[in-house]
């Protein structure tokens, strides 16, 4: 048996979700919706690059409800909840990254109640926050007693990241002091960590205080650096911080960050170690302490801009994160359903390799 899908949305990690439903042996390719009207109509493959696979794209919901799919991986740019929630009710499963990783009930009631009339289950999951900030250091954690700290930082040199614009206009580097100190990142991104600390807190055990705490560290460049858009002056922003913090009376006890620079040179940052590269780094205080590193899902270095901003290895592993749930997700009970409500999700080996 296999499970019939749509990809929703064509981006980056768009492309990758299609080259990893076509090779997961349980899943199948039945659908493809696109944002852009010169991507409508067109052959699925050759949208994404990897040639005529005979499926044609197409930008109506209508059309994808039509075609009575078991799940929607549904990754566009930003999530409409009105999609979601026709999609559900419809009775169709749905995975995304970008949002309802552990939500509170009152924001979630659209979308629980589709559910309930769909029979459907609406799964969040991705990498940061996901995998990585919930499932391994949920995982780490069952190694060690009396927990007084869960913590995932990321760390990411985002000069491989291809969207220039993104980088200058979203994320600021290259702005003043004061204009980096106006980022709405804490607020765009705390949704997501928010409910990764709830869900952490609640696994655990935590009595977190109503309040999650958050603070933004700034870097500013020492010397003239050269980035894809151009060059940061000395006293522009080229390093940053944010932080998300679970507290109980006060104290810290489950921390969320991610770090993003312009290299580690020439920057006022006490916080970055050039040692520590780029990755996922994952600390449980307990007895004993855990503590795991995480490297292969950013640049290597040995690539070129180019052919990062074709298949950056971060979005390729969201995409197969959220590609590999697919089937848990349809055999789960309707419903809103976290990785405290699924059993352990696994890949699957090479077709070469396979049974």
């Amino acid at each position: 048996m296999t499970y019939r899908v749509v990809q929703w949305a064509t981006g980056n990690l768009g492309r990758a979700a299609v080259e990893g439903i076509l090779s997961h042996p349980e899943l199948t390719l039945v659908g493809v919706w696109v944002h852009s009207d010169d991507k409508v109509g067109r052959d699925a493959g050759d949208v994404c690059g990897i040639g005529p696979i005979g499926i044609t794209t197409t930008q109506r919901i209508e059309d994808v409800v039509a075609l009575a799919p078991d799940c929607v991986l549904y990754s566009p740019l930003l999530p409409i909840a009105d999609e979601v929630v026709t999609l559900l009710a419809a009775g169709i499963n749905v995975v995304t990254p970008l949002d309802w990783f552990y939500p509170e009930s009152a924001r979630a009631e659209a979308v629980a109640k589709a559910c309930a009339e769909g029979g459907s289950t609406l799964h969040g999951t991705g990498i940061h926050p996901g995998g990585m900030t919930e499932q391994i250091p949920l995982v780490l954690s069952a190694f060690s007693r009396e927990i007084t700290h869960v913590k995932c930082e990321e760390f990411s040199d985002c000069r491989s990241y291809g969207a220039v614009d993104v980088l200058q206009h979203i994320m600021l580097f290259g702005k003043s002091e004061g204009e980096a100190k106006q980022s709405m990142m804490l607020n765009l991104l705390g949704g997501g960590f928010s409910q990764s600390i709830r869900m952490i807190a609640d696994a655990l055990g935590f009595r977190l205080d109503p309040e999650i705490s958050t603070r933004h560290d700034i870097g500013l460049a020492t010397a003239k650096i050269e980035v894809p858009f151009g060059t940061i002056e000395p006293g522009q922003l080229a390093a940053q911080r944010f932080i998300w913090q679970g507290n109980v009376d006060g104290v810290p006890v489950i921390t969320a960050a991610v770090n993003w620079f312009m290299g580690t040179d020439d920057i006022d940052a006490n916080w970055l170690d050039p040692a520590n590269g780029e990755g996922y780094f994952m600390e449980v205080t307990g007895d004993p302490p855990v503590r795991v590193s995480l490297a292969g899902v950013h640049p290597d270095g040995t690539a070129t801009l180019e052919e990062v901003r074709k298949r950056n290895p971060g979005m390729v592993a969201t995409a197969i994160h959220c590609v590999s749930s697919i089937p848990y997700v349809c055999a789960a009970e309707p419903g809103i359903r976290s990785y405290l409500d699924l059993p352990l999700i696994a890949g699957r080996a090479a077709s070469s390799l396979g049974g």
